[in-house]
């Protein structure tokens, strides 16, 4: 099973989720209908129900920018690796336990170097 799995390594956390909250709350909020929305109802399966629900109001009544800030760093943690790269190690062991059997990551050169590295 491949997993796609953003990289960003940044010492500042918060700044690391900023780069995928927007995309978060397009695909919980903006992708289908209220009513029919799989990944929305992907993120209620993963325990982000109120979350969830909160994201795709905001989204679904024009309010992007709040819908974007109202996702959680733990949200984002679970889709992507970020952080610094200690933060990265310890929570790549997570993706090595899951059903995952192999790693599509997305980053800039040097952070698909250190994956390699990570990874090998």
């Amino acid at each position: 099973m491949i997993a796609f799995c953003p990289v960003v390594v940044n010492e500042d956390i918060e700044q690391a989720a900023d780069l995928y909250r927007p995309m978060l709350a397009l695909y919980i909020g903006g992708m289908g209908a209220r009513e029919m929305n799989f990944h929305f109802d992907v993120f209620v399966r993963m325990g982000f129900g109120s979350e969830a629900n909160k994201i795709q109001d905001l989204y679904l009544d024009g309010h992007k920018e709040d819908a974007a800030a109202a996702v959680p760093t733990a949200m984002v943690e679970k889709i992507a690796l970020i952080g610094p790269r200690a933060k990265i190690v310890d929570d790549l062991a997570a993706w090595q336990e899951s059903f995952a059997t192999s790693l599509l990551v997305a980053g800039n050169a040097a952070t698909l170097r250190m994956m390699a590295e990570l990874l090998l």
